[in-house]
């Protein structure tokens, strides 16, 4: 099935991660992709040394994309439809019963992927695969289509945050 955490709160990847750690301890293979992030994770230390688990991500860290210039946008695109290609050859051999794909819906809006890889792994997951893949997707606004293809959509919601009275992100909490 499909998986969608959005909303405008914390805790959409962490979802994720939990999910993610539920079926690697049932010796699912799970590849856990992240878009748009390549910084230092607290959870990338812990999910590299879990079995059953493949990282698929950038290992260069961008600026927020309204700070990128044309030729990052570039190489963030390269990157992303270089993780869906992974991905994609991951379902056709059959080597993975979950994907993870954090942060997917910042690309799509941005146009910072090739939209027609991200809808043939859909299609795969739909024709032949659906009862062996789990989809599970994160970031705030999805697509319509996003909305529309998933069997399982949880909104965080935001009702207070450190954030709003001016503490930054914390080492080990936020990342």
């Amino acid at each position: 099935m499909i998986h969608l955490y959005t909303g405008e709160g914390k805790g959409k990847t962490t979802a994720a991660i939990g999910l993610c750690i539920r079926a690697a301890g049932r010796n699912f293979h799970v590849c856990f992709s992240q878009f748009m992030k390549g910084n230092d994770t607290g959870e990338l230390s812990i999910l590299k040394n879990i079995p059953n688990v493949t990282i698929f991500r950038s290992e260069k860290n961008f600026a927020f994309y309204h700070e990128m210039s044309q030729k990052d946008k570039e190489e963030l695109t390269n990157i992303h439809n270089s993780i869906l290609d992974k991905l994609l050859e991951q379902v056709k051999n059959r080597t993975c019963q979950m994907i993870i794909m954090d942060e997917i819906t910042y690309p799509i809006h941005w146009g910072l992927l090739d939209k027609e890889k991200l809808n043939r792994l859909f299609q795969l997951q739909k024709e032949g695969v659906k009862e062996e893949l789990e989809l599970v997707l994160t970031g705030r606004d999805p697509a319509d289509f996003l909305m529309n293809a998933a069997d399982y959509i949880t909104y965080m919601s935001c009702i207070r945050h450190p954030f709003q009275k001016g503490i930054a992100a914390r080492k080990g909490i936020e990342f």
